[in-house]
């Protein structure tokens, strides 16, 4: 099997991703409609206020961090000036390198001002209260940064580890995203991790070596600056900068992949403390979300449930305009 130009690949048949602007979502029909039912989407003008929509350029960045080291892989750093250079250079016969290790918190706090008020329908759900395990108590939601220029992608095509959702808010330039639901994983050829994909290209696909990619369904979507995709925890993506590229991603936890999360960090075994540590945690999380939802008022006289375990961006601290004492696992 070959395609039309030669190249022994096939263009996969797609289905875009659907879209709706954030000027008529409100959060609580996102996290029906979407969240809690596992779907999909893009939303649109996302996050006007964000100074990052204004300033954050190829040139800002190299301009303001000049040589500082930054990482681009999980074993190479590049001074941000070369980084940054490579990336403008870059080219679909000569990709360049993509940022994707860059914890704002961590590493370059000086732009989480940019970045404030948090983006609603990024909110992090339950790593923002503190009754998390200080290994995932993460109120920013694992803000990242991500910088690439033409043909430069993502290391793999995977889901997200911990069984989150993900979401990606474009900044500068143009970002391709393609997904797959979790029932196309047997297709997808996992490789040594379950949740990464052998698949080098998505959509011109090799058919060749990889024959049951025929039986996939890809949804697509091109990001542009405001816009926001919304990937459900076990949903497959994968992302390749169609310009030079600036987006942000961060990860949520609710009560819709609470039981997966469970699941993956505690192992197979019913009752380890860690396990019995959750569910406490799920059992009184549960009740303050439900005041929330139910009785905001009262909720909101009470304190504690707001406090214990937030459901919105107005009810949890800021997490973006400080940088918090957390670090990521290495190991």
């Amino acid at each position: 099997m070959s395609s039309a130009d030669g190249s022994g690949r096939v263009a996969a048949a797609w289905i875009e991703l659907e879209r709706v602007a954030a000027s008529s979502l409100s959060y609580e029909a996102y996290l029906q409609r979407y969240v809690r039912a596992g779907r999909p989407v893009v939303i649109t003008g996302v996050a006007p206020e964000w100074a990052a929509m204004r300033k954050w350029t190829p040139q800002y960045f190299k301009e303001r961090f000049g040589s500082k080291p930054v990482a681009v892989s999980y074993t190479e750093s590049m001074p941000f000036d070369a980084f940054i250079d490579a990336v403008v250079g870059s080219s679909d016969a000569r990709p360049g390198p993509y940022m994707f290790r860059s914890f704002l918190h961590e590493i370059l706090p000086e732009l989480l001002p940019d970045v404030i008020p948090q983006n609603k329908y990024a909110f992090p759900g339950r790593h923002a209260s503190p009754l998390m395990p200080e290994k995932w108590h993460r109120p920013d939601g694992y803000l990242k940064l991500l910088i690439g220029g033409v043909g430069s992608k993502f290391p793999v095509m995977h889901y997200d580890g911990e069984n989150s959702h993900a979401f990606i808010t474009q900044i500068y330039g143009e970002k391709e995203f393609v997904v797959f639901a979790p029932a196309d994983g047997a297709y997808l050829y996992p490789g040594e991790f379950a949740n990464q994909s052998e698949v080098d290209n998505p959509i011109q696909q090799d058919r060749e070596r990889f024959p049951l990619l025929e039986k996939a369904t890809p949804y697509r979507a091109m990001l542009g600056p405001g816009d926001m995709v919304f990937v459900p925890c076990k949903w497959w993506h994968s992302a390749r900068a169609a310009s030079t590229s600036i987006s942000v991603c961060t990860n949520m936890l609710d009560r819709s992949n609470w039981d997966g999360f469970v699941a993956e960090v505690s192992g197979s075994r019913r009752k380890t403390p860690l396990r019995l540590r959750l569910h406490a945690a799920n059992a009184v999380m549960s009740v303050c979300e439900w005041l929330q939802d139910r009785a905001p008022g009262v909720a909101k006289a009470l304190v504690l449930p707001r406090l214990m375990s937030p459901t919105s961006a107005e009810a949890a601290p800021e997490p973006s305009a400080r940088q918090l004492n957390i670090r990521i696992p290495t190991a």
